[in-house]
């Protein structure tokens, strides 16, 4: 193995990123409400399919109701992950732990001792926490009840729950994560399907679905510059950051209109929450999109003055692969890329999944993001997916190393290019439910959950090949990655 010569920078924070609906199961337990996370019968997509409603059905298999138990099971987890060195967690809180309808008048005291047990357990293994505030789990009454986050009032009910929050658990965390993906939010815009599930809307049949969705985001970031207010005030040591899914856009060729395909698609997608949230204001091109299309958003010059005074502290962000982008897709007889869209990159393999590997996107995704923002960088989600198969008490996962170990190569690289990198959080450190299907059997971790996607299994942990091999990373302090990233893809 090729020694790099590159290291963790100090004061690095390498770990893993989970998802309380993903991981907790406990739905119904410790005074829990019912987040729209617990009526999805698969992944985030079902209510396309019209599998979402708004009521528990009995009769019904839900796999985050138990997920990988990890309500039961942190203590054992968390050792596991302390095992491997860990030196951070990114765990979101359920905003029905600690508000059972979100708008309660009182917290839930269950919920706000659970976690702190987590926190506890947490900094008796030296693993720091990066807490996500709200990740794609609103409570059901609010979206019942208020229309979620197309509603302003929900920015006042999420105020309370984020001020509870400060004072039970900034003792403990020093950076948060508003919003898990903000930019998902788009997937919104253009079905068909009655709920978001990103932002708790139901759409009537005569809505203008658009000006709600972009209503709904901008209500977000108000949001997010309340949370920066509210930290300055009670956790004034409180790093807040956003979060986007972000993925290297490529034209499919150098034909102008195809390079112009990708510009557009990218800075609409993605760009543009990272830059009302940095500068404080709504750039002209999303000024300009608002009236071509005919979009109506209600804001009050109070929320740009908010947003300018509470900028972002950081960026953090989740890449799986990239993006390949053609102004005229039906040219090519490839098909279709990824599930996120796109044409399919004859450069690159891909999973299972159609999800495309490309490691060094995440190194252009670093530069690009820093040279122009200019704020520290939070690796939030990477990883691989995969039908593990346990053999013997033990899963042979090189597929997976190879891909963590190109990917954090290409990272160190970004570092050295200069690129300002705070922390990388593998995508899940844990086996547990795939947000996007629904599935046990489609697998992250390094831990193996003995679960599968009828709710079988004992829930027993096993260590697989990938665990070892990263506990040796984070020893190493990244010497023991393979600088020939690609001899092993």
């Amino acid at each position: 193995m090729t020694n790099r010569k590159k290291y963790f920078p100090k004061n690095f924070l390498i770990g893993g990123a989970i998802a309380a609906n993903q991981i907790e199961g406990a739905y119904d337990e410790g005074g829990k409400g019912l987040s729209v996370a617990d009526l999805l019968k698969g992944g985030t997509l079902s209510s396309r399919n019209g599998e979402f409603s708004l009521e528990i059905n009995p009769a019904q298999y839900y796999p985050r109701h138990v997920a990988s138990d990890f309500y039961h099971r942190y203590e054992e987890d968390i050792e596991l992950l302390g095992e491997m060195g860990f030196s951070t967690l990114r765990l979101s809180i359920a905003w029905t732990r600690i508000f059972p309808n979100g708008d309660d008048s009182e917290p839930n005291m269950e919920g706000i001792k659970y976690y702190h047990k987590v926190f506890q357990k947490l900094r008796e293994q030296n693993i720091e926490p990066i807490v996500t505030i709200s990740h794609f789990e609103m409570p059901v009454a609010l979206l019942k009840n208020y229309n979620g986050w197309a509603n302003r009032k929900t920015i006042e009910l999420f105020e309370r729950y984020v001020r509870v929050l400060f004072n039970e658990y900034s003792v403990y965390v020093k950076h948060w994560i508003v919003f898990n993906e903000m930019n998902c939010a788009f997937n919104d815009i253009n079905g068909d399907w009655p709920y978001s599930i990103h932002l708790g809307i139901h759409f009537k049949k005569d809505d203008d679905r658009k000006s709600l969705v972009f209503q709904a985001i901008h209500n977000q970031f108000v949001a997010i510059s309340k949370t920066k207010e509210l930290a300055k005030e009670l956790s004034p040591e409180s790093k807040i950051g956003a979060m986007v899914v972000y993925f290297s856009g490529y034209p499919r060729t150098c034909d102008p209109e195809d390079v112009l395909a990708n510009y557009t698609k990218e800075r609409l997608k993605s760009l543009y929450f990272l830059d009302v949230l940095t500068s404080g204001e709504y750039p002209n091109y999303m000024k300009k999109y608002f009236e071509k299309e005919n979009i109506h958003v209600d804001i009050e010059p109070a929320d740009l003055d908010s947003i300018k005074k509470n900028k972002i502290d950081f960026i953090a962000f989740s890449y799986y692969m990239s993006i390949v982008t053609a102004a005229n897709p039906e040219k090519y007889a490839e098909g279709s890329g990824n599930v996120f869209s796109g044409v399919k990159n004859p450069y690159v393999k891909a999973s299972e999944w159609g999800w495309e590997i490309d490691p060094l996107g995440l190194r252009l995704s670093l530069n690009t993001i820093y040279d122009k923002y200019r704020l520290p960088l939070l690796i939030a989600e990477n990883g691989f997916g995969a039908k593990d198969v346990l053999e013997n008490g033990q899963v042979k996962d090189e597929y997976r190393i190879a891909y963590l170990n190109a990917h954090l190569s290409n990272m160190l690289d970004a570092i050295e290019d200069g690129v300002e990198v705070m922390g990388y959080c593998s995508w899940a450190p844990i086996d547990l439910v795939a947000a996007g299907t629904g599935e046990m059997s489609k697998r992250y971790g390094y831990i193996y959950v003995d679960r599968d996607d009828q709710g079988n299994g004992t829930l027993k942990r096993y260590k697989k090949n990938s665990f070892y091999w990263m506990k040796k990373v984070i020893e190493s302090n990244g010497e023991y990655l393979n600088a020939d990233w690609k001899d092993s893809l």
